[in-house]
Parts: C-alpha cells; sequence; structure tokens
C-alpha cells in the first residue's frame, strides 16, 4: 500500500487538478494505484485494522470498489481531494504501521 500511495504522489506531483485531468497517461496511472490501495486494504487482517484504526480501511475499500465497478462514479473533485488530502495522512499513517508491526508492536491474537 506504501508503493501504490508514494506512486499516487510522484505521479501528481506539481500538478494542478486541471493539468492531472488532461493527462490521460498521469491520471490512469493514478486512478490504478489508488484501485490497488484498496484492494491491498481488504487483504488487511481485522488485528491490524484495530491496530491501525486512525486508517479508514471501510472507506479505502469504498473508494476502490467505486473506481472499479463504477458504483456511482467519482467525480474529478472528489478524487483530487483524496489525492491531496487524503493519500498524503494515509502515507503517514502507513509509515507509522509499518515501523508498529517492525517493531513487533503488532501481535496475531490467533498465533
Amino acid at each position: 500500500m506504501i508503493d501504490f500511495a508514494e506512486k499516487v504522489l510522484a505521479y501528481t506531483h506539481e500538478m494542478e487538478q486541471s493539468r492531472f485531468e488532461q493527462s490521460g497517461l498521469n491520471y490512469d496511472a493514478t486512478v490504478r494505484n489508488l484501485e490497488l490501495i484498496g484492494e491491498a486494504a481488504t487483504h488487511i487482517p481485522e488485528y491490524v485494522r484495530q491496530f491501525a484504526s486512525r486508517i479508514d480501511w471501510r472507506r479505502i475499500v469504498a473508494t476502490r470498489n467505486r473506481l472499479i465497478h463504477g458504483y456511482l462514479g467519482i467525480d474529478n473533485d472528489t478524487l483530487w481531494s483524496i489525492i491531496q488530502t487524503d493519500i498524503p495522512a494515509l502515507l503517514h499513517n502507513l509509515h507509522a504501521l509499518k515501523a508498529s508491526a517492525d517493531a513487533g508492536q503488532i501481535i496475531d491474537p490467533a498465533a
């Protein structure tokens, strides 16, 4: 998820929304990586989700579903807001989660 989020930010770095919307390659690559973030989120175990409760896992998966399946569509203003606001916050929280995992702070209760 970290890799996908970093790609989203790299593909849109120093871009204005209007340029992003007109840049087919960047637009498509960004949307694809947002989809992959959501897909990866579906594979995060519940105990990890509970540990990282600051991350809105349901919203991430719901966004993925909207992008992939076209549920109600997603407008470019919402998409741009996700890129500019949600992805940087998510990336911060994912790095914190990874640090906790690397430090052995996340324990699988089933283990």
